[in-house]
């Protein structure tokens, strides 16, 4: 009776659990779009095709901007290694990452502008590396050969560079739906699992072992689409040769110096999180949370990045931050945020988009910097607290100077953050879980067309407003995104309010959609003050940081080393040891005045001269608080209550991604007589 009993169990069991395979299967192939499939996790929220979504306002300039600077001519800027010598290219030159970086860039950024010039630019790289596939399987340069100075020419066969070609082919098949690029990763990836037991992740270089997340994400996407069961066999793999970045994260890991680079932390925040969707165990998404727990607790800055200038560093604001960290950073959350749905993935996105981004490159992308300070009062050549100072350059801004893979690897930043604005959602609906001026094409409910406007000067403004085209009337659910920064906000449709949410959640409007039909979100952006490295405070509204204002007098070098031609270093015109007054942080709604400046609409907002918002407010000069070794001397601890100061004068602060010199970590000081 017994064995009666449990085997009935097991029975009811199989039925019940093969049910559920087979329902997740049938709604993953009759969907809009492609979702997992079984046994993958069901995600909440699917990616778009390339192109589906345009960028509107602030962000077609910033595109733009790229398009006529740097990403759209490097193979000019940097011909040595983007030039018809490169490797991936067919040429005798670098083998390596960095032209695969710019590629990964220089793709979605052409097909989302739709601009014939960069796709032309583009396709002879892509048709390369599909017409490189040997009869085993593998792709790419196969030949070493003798060293060259600036070029990476050994190591060719490394897994690593190929990762990123995946990305960018992955990219190139969702624009045009090429079926080159299927029958190439499949048999690619059955040459890895052949081959990857005789030479794993690291057998040339580590850096396939530390960022094998980026292959791991596009062998489940094949997946989805052609459903060969040997490709979850080679997933387990990869995750079992890639760094335990789940046990790092879980186990702290992260909290000490020196112990990870920079850039793998980026890119392996996103690898727990891919191999959740196999393994279907929640530990591998709080792996990720925690990990960006320990960053921010450890060495973390205001902007979202943290202390790395290479290897981890702790939290002092005059630490760098790596360009690479910033792009792969938002790549990371990119890649997990739909599979999650998590809010915090989104707003951390958000917060090195609006924060980190902007500052690391000249307006006109003719020049960007290695590193970034948070505070960062003087810009020259000097070799400053890094770890790693590239001879003084590293802070510099230039076009090569810091170490090279920066100028490779920077393009992907706002490609790929306008491509993941809106997704369509497992309910056959749409979802805006970023926000920036855009619009998108995309099919709802059963198949019906809709175009959605998305209206906005966020991140300044609250307002978010969405005007919809659809033909005929269709029912779907609009899900948006309510930050966790914002207590309450304000949806409105046709003009009527429809719901206040809380913040930290993703609502859904579920009704009947009408062509003209208008939705807007309000989210209200309070003044707040967190505390930060000696305690000190940082000014924050919304998802922007703010920082001071300083007087700026750039200068450009000519340079003749292997860091460039030229360089910008950029000196101080007015104060910059400001402290923030203990009455202003304990009162900020009263004693920090927004203003909203009065700039054209059409005017690129990402520097001082138009900074769409500004803070005002009091400060003081702490006489004793220097330069040191080239950067703002230790910060002072918070609170000074003992220190005799000048009286208050008025400061400006404007958003931290305007600026170029800032302090950002202010000291607090506790107003004394002199």
């Amino acid at each position: 009776m017994k064995n009666y009993t449990g085997l009935r169990i097991l029975l009811i069991f199989l039925f019940f659990s093969l049910n559920a395979a087979a329902q997740q299967q049938e709604r993953s192939q009759t969907s809009n779009y492609q979702n997992n499939r079984y046994p993958l996790i069901s995600k909440p929220f699917m990616e778009l095709p390339l192109g589906a979504i345009s960028p509107d306002g602030w962000l077609r300039d910033q595109l733009n901007r790229q398009k006529d600077g740097m990403t759209g001519h490097l193979d000019e800027i940097y011909e040595a290694v983007m030039g018809k010598r490169n490797g991936w290219f067919g040429g005798d030159g670098d083998v390596w990452e960095r032209g695969p970086y710019w590629i990964d860039g220089l793709l979605p950024l052409a097909y989302i502008l739709k601009d014939k010039t960069l796709i032309e630019k583009v396709k002879p790289w892509v048709e390369w590396a599909l017409n490189s596939q040997q009869p085993d399987g593998y792709f790419g340069p196969s030949a070493d050969r003798g060293s060259e100075p600036g070029l990476q020419r050994n190591n060719a066969r490394d897994w690593w560079p190929k990762m990123v070609v995946l990305k960018y082919l992955q990219q190139y098949y969702t624009a045009t739906g090429d079926e080159r690029v299927i029958r190439l990763m499949l048999s690619y990836f059955r040459f890895q699992l052949s081959e990857l037991p005789k030479t794993p992740l690291d057998h040339w270089t580590h850096w396939g072992k530390d960022r094998g997340g980026d292959n791991l994400m596009i062998v489940y996407w094949l997946y989805n689409l052609t459903g060969e069961k040997f490709l979850l066999d080679l997933g387990e793999l990869l995750h079992s040769q890639t760094v335990n970045w789940t046990d790092a994260f879980l186990t702290g890991k992260l909290r000490y110096q020196w112990g990870f680079h920079c850039v793998n932390v980026a890119q392996g925040m996103k690898e727990p999180g891919v191999y959740y969707q196999q393994a279907r165990d929640n530990k591998y998404v709080e792996a990720v949370k925690s990990g960006l727990a320990d960053l921010k607790a450890f060495h973390g800055f205001p902007d979202g990045l943290y202390g790395a200038d290479e290897m981890l560093h702790g939290n002092n604001p005059t630490q760098g931050s790596e360009f690479c960290s910033a792009v792969e950073m938002m790549f990371s959350m990119e890649s997990i945020l739909p599979v999650t749905g998590e809010v915090a993935f989104a707003d951390q996105l958000e917060r090195v988009a609006f924060n980190a981004l902007p500052t690391q490159a000249t307006d006109n992308y003719d020049s960007r910097q290695y590193f970034q300070q948070t505070n960062q009062v003087v810009i020259s050549r000097y070799p400053r607290n890094f770890n790693t100072a590239y001879e003084g350059t590293a802070q510099l801004f230039g076009p090569l100077t810091g170490y090279p893979c920066c100028t490779s690897n920077m393009h992907q930043g706002w490609p790929k953050f306008t491509q993941n604005l809106w997704y369509a959602s497992a309910d056959q609906g749409i979802a805006a879980l970023v926000y920036a001026p855009s619009k998108v094409k995309a099919k709802v409910g059963n198949g019906a067309n809709v175009e959605i406007t998305e209206n906005t000067n966020y991140p300044f403004d609250e307002s978010i407003r969405f005007s919809i085209k659809v033909d005929p009337k269709t029912t779907f659910s609009f899900h948006l995104r309510i930050p966790s920064w914002c207590k309450k906000s304000v949806i409105t449709l046709n003009g009527k309010i429809w719901s206040e949410p809380e913040g930290n959640k993703i609502e859904a409007i579920s009704r009947e959609w009408s062509d003209g039909d208008v939705l807007e979100l309000s989210l209200p952006m309070q003044v707040s003050v967190s505390r930060w490295y000696e305690n000190s405070a940082v000014v924050e509204r919304g998802p922007l940081v703010y920082a001071l204002k300083i007087g700026e007098e750039w200068k450009r070098v000519l340079n003749a080393d292997k860091y460039g031609p030229f360089y910008y270093e950029v000196h101080p015109t007015s104060p910059w040891n400001y402290g923030l007054l203990t009455t202003a942080i304990g009162n900020p709604g009263k004693e920090f005045e927004v203003v909203k400046r009065a700039v054209s609409k059409d005017s690129y907002p990402w520097n001082q001269e138009n900074a769409p918002i500004e803070i005002r407010t009091k400060g003081v000069v702490i006489p004793f608080w220097t330069l040191y070794n080239g950067s703002a001397g230790p910060l002072p601890y918070s609170e000074q209550y003992q220190l005799k100061t000048d009286p208050p004068v008025d400061i400006t602060l404007i958003p931290y991604g305007c600026t170029t010199l800032r302090i950002t970590e202010f000291p607090v000081v506790r107003i004394n007589s002199k």
